[in-house]
């Protein structure tokens, strides 16, 4: 019998997956008060909701009534103690055994986030429905998915609790190679290559699995789609020792992890044919340019998360894909599941996604043009507007009630009476490149970190600001300091390094390390400079009294851009990575 429902379990039907999902956002109100009473039924003896004198009841009116809305910083004392290992009912009625860490920090520290079994499934849902709504415009079959996949290690918090990123909790977990088995596209890379703990041995592996199965790959993805570039720009530098792996069945010595290279060499087998082809195949490339269809002639498109932060990077993935479609991934965070893209023809710049109804109970606080929510008054899922932008509400499986995601949404449309979300931006985001998540906060922490290497020798950080400068290969972060005196060089140097060092933020910091973000550098600026300013600004009719600095200058602000720029006297890189 057991036997039986293996096999049962093990037929993917997309059709069955869209008729499910059609059928719950037909009716998208209905099946939001369900899953809120479903949520708040499973967690009824949570501490937290007591406390808030909830008292079992479950429905919206008395929800929206005694829930405060909530930040992580809300919640931060109330996850510390269950990642310190306190048993009791705090945020859910069964215990958690997982937490993620949130690419983002708070105060200077990685954000915890609970993470269970539930959230786990909500994951297969999402993945499940994106993949049959991609799989009836794109149909794939019988191939091999080339996953650009690193899981880091998770470690265990001072409660015994597992803890990773979100990526490592859902690669690790036992469900996901069954549900890739059931939607029949296996990974071309060996598990021991994902779970590596060296990124750039994983990377050639991956690099080489996808080659020894280049005929047979149907799909190229990552996270991320920086991710994706990052992988064909090492491709550039390796290519030739990858066919020499391939010519002569052997793999290089640049891999050294024991379990790495055993799993590789299990499926490495001299083929000086195909080897050829490879060699062939690049030499005939015009500047890279269409790589992607080259190398892998059966793939049908690129897919991972492309909007946001990730926009920048669709031009060079444009340029490695050729004329193969590039498909956005889904809506989601370390805090859980929010859209699923049901339009995967729509280019990445107007991707938009479908909430899921039933993976939590959503809401959103209707924005004014400068951002800030006019008093938070948050309206339902179906009673939000098309054209209106919303910040996003959630409360999940997981113990978040009520809680601030920090993201702007556009609604572009309804799918049946569910919306659909378009992603504007982070609202309290400064520093972004790729996963990387710094605020004004983080920023300040690490000038005031820099800070205090000049004011050992009596100078200070009379003002400062910040920008992404994408004008780079790779991208970096770029901070303009304007000083009380003329600091030497050596010093200037430690507080560039000391900068760089002091975002915290795991998704700079691994960044960082492989190089997908390059070096930060310090601009000195003369002294003055932040005056010129503020003369702008009051020339603008702004008050003298309301003025504050632009802690980041963006791309459109060009006159404060170009006053920065025109004031720079020195310049450093950083050299702490």
């Amino acid at each position: 019998m057991v036997n039986m429902l293996d096999k049962m379990e093990e037929v993917f039907d997309p059709e069955a997956v869209i008729e499910e999902f059609e059928a719950m956002t037909r009716d998208a109100g209905e099946v939001q008060t369900e899953a809120l009473k479903k949520i708040l039924e499973e967690n009824g003896e949570a501490e937290y909701l007591q406390e808030w004198g909830l008292n079992g009841r479950t429905d919206p009116e008395s929800f929206r009534a005694c829930i405060p809305l909530v930040t992580h910083k809300d919640l931060e004392s109330y996850i510390q103690r269950i990642a310190d290992g306190q048993n009791s009912p705090i945020l859910t009625g069964k215990p958690i055994t997982t937490i993620s860490l949130s690419s983002g920090t708070t105060q200077g520290k990685p954000k915890f986030v609970p993470f269970n079994d539930e959230l786990m499934e909500n994951t297969l849902q999402i993945f499940k429905t994106s993949f049959a709504f991609r799989n009836r415009e794109y149909p794939i079959a019988g191939g091999k998915a080339l996953q650009f996949i690193f899981s880091s290690k998770q470690f265990m918090t001072k409660g015994g609790l597992a803890a990773g990123t979100a990526t490592t909790n859902v690669y690790r977990n036992s469900k996901i190679k069954k549900t890739m088995r059931e939607m029949q596209i296996p990974f071309c890379s060996p598990d021991e290559v994902i779970f590596g703990p060296d990124f750039h041995q994983s990377l050639y592996c991956h690099l080489l699995c996808g080659l020894i199965f280049r005929d047979k790959v149907q799909v190229i993805s990552s996270t991320f789609a920086h991710c994706i570039i990052h992988a064909f720009r090492t491709l550039e530098q390796v290519w030739e020792e990858l066919v020499s792996d391939i010519r002569e069945g052997v793999l290089s010595t640049r891999i050294t992890v024991p379990s790495v290279r055993l799993a590789v060499s299990k499926i490495l087998k001299p083929d000086s044919e195909s080897a050829n082809t490879i060699s062939h195949k690049i030499l005939g490339l015009s500047n890279w340019n269409g790589l992607v269809p080259e190398l892998f002639p059966n793939a049908k498109y690129i897919y991972g998360i492309m909007t946001g932060s990730m926009e920048p990077y669709l031009m060079k993935l444009r340029h490695y894909a050729g004329n193969l479609p590039l498909l956005s991934a889904d809506y989601g965070s370390s805090e859980g599941w929010i859209g699923v893209n049901v339009n995967p023809k729509l280019p990445p710049e107007l991707a938009t996604f479908a909430v899921l109804p039933n993976i939590g109970f959503f809401e959103f606080i209707p924005l004014n043009d400068d951002f800030n929510s006019v008093e938070p008054n948050p309206v339902g899922l179906t009673e939000v507007k098309v054209g209106e932008e919303y910040e996003v509400l959630v409360t999940n499986f997981a113990g978040l009630y009520r809680y601030r995601l920090g993201d702007v949404v556009k609604v572009k449309g309804f799918h049946n009476s569910t919306p659909e979300l378009q992603f504007v931006c982070r609202k309290n985001l400064l520093l972004t490149i790729n996963i990387d998540k710094n605020t004004e906060k983080d920023l300040q922490l690490s000038v005031e970190a820099a800070a205090k290497l000049l004011s050992a020798k009596n100078q200070e950080v009379v003002d400062f600001t910040s920008q992404v400068d994408i004008s780079t290969d790779p991208a970096h972060y770029v901070i303009f300091w304007e000083t009380s005196d003329d600091p030497n060089h050596e010093i200037l140097q430690e507080c560039c390094n000391c900068l760089d060092r002091s975002f915290v933020d795991a998704g700079y910091m691994s960044s960082r390390k492989v190089n997908t973000i390059g070096a930060l550098e310090l601009r000195i600026v003369k002294r003055g400079t932040f005056h010129k300013i503020l003369d702008h600004y009051v020339g603008l009719g702004s008050a003298v009294s309301q003025f504050k600095t632009p802690r980041c200058v963006g791309p459109t602000n060009k006159i404060v851009l170009q006053i920065l720029s025109n004031n720079v006297v020195k310049s450093y890189f950083s050299t702490a990575f």
